[in-house]
């Protein structure tokens, strides 16, 4: 939801947004890839946000855990008694362990809006979400654009992050597809390898200070006046 929201922002707010970067950012929600984009149109959202308010986040855990049962309840923990005896094996599983399941709950009715605008009529892609009362276009988004998203991603699969560089008014686009999945982006230190330095290079390439204004510029090429030169008495010791 977080990469989907800052496209959202930027198309609503451009001159607040000097750069943007999207990494396994679901912006096109009409494709049959992936489970999740299979079953949340045939989500009964009323009855869920009338239920509990607060949509909760270990509920939301949960579903995403019944995406892929075998390899996220099972392999993962056959792994970790596998390599006991490997501490930085372990450490690292435990803190990835502690991040995924730190999950807050969701706003009821944002969640409403997010499944009902977005999985259920496609609307951003087509730039007929509606927001505060200003309709989301994509063409707004004229800064730089860097699209990341990954191959074997089961969460947002390549098709629902792979539109967006074509439907934006920015002629500074890139689309950059690695061989990993939705975490392994971040996690993954084969893939770290290549995500923090594209990131870091794209952004300094963009990321000039601005030039200062005629009148700043020429304040500062002022030199002050040379203090006057003090001279050194020398006192003779033979």
């Amino acid at each position: 939801m977080g990469g989907t929201f800052s496209v959202i922002y930027s198309a609503l707010h451009p001159g607040k947004i000097k750069n943007l970067i999207t990494t396994v950012t679901p912006t096109n929600f009409d494709i049959e890839t992936g489970l999740l984009n299979l079953w949340i149109p045939t989500v009964p959202i009323d009855m869920i946000v009338d239920t509990f308010g607060n949509v909760p986040g270990d509920m939301l855990n949960f579903c995403f855990l019944l995406l892929n049962p075998a390899r996220l309840m099972i392999d993962k923990y056959v792994a970790f008694f596998e390599h006991l005896e490997d501490k930085q094996f372990v450490e690292n599983f435990l803190r990835m362990e502690k991040w995924i399941f730190d999950s807050p709950d969701v706003p009821g009715e944002t969640f409403r809006e997010f499944v009902k605008n977005c999985f259920q009529e496609n609307q951003l892609i087509q730039n007929k979400m509606v927001v505060g009362g200003k309709r989301v276009d994509l063409k707004k988004l004229t800064m730089p654009l860097l699209n990341i998203y990954g191959k074997f991603d089961h969460l947002v699969p390549p098709e629902a992050s792979n539109q967006l560089t074509g439907k934006v008014g920015s002629k500074d686009t890139e689309d950059v597809c690695l061989n990993t999945g939705h975490i392994g982006i971040y996690v993954s230190v084969k893939y770290q390898q290549d995500f923090v330095p594209k990131v870091s290079n794209w952004l300094m390439a963009r990321d000039k200070p601005d030039k200062l204004p005629a009148k700043r510029a020429s304040a500062r090429t002022v030199k002050p006046k040379p203090a006057k030169q003090k001279t050194t008495a020398k006192v003779a010791t033979d």
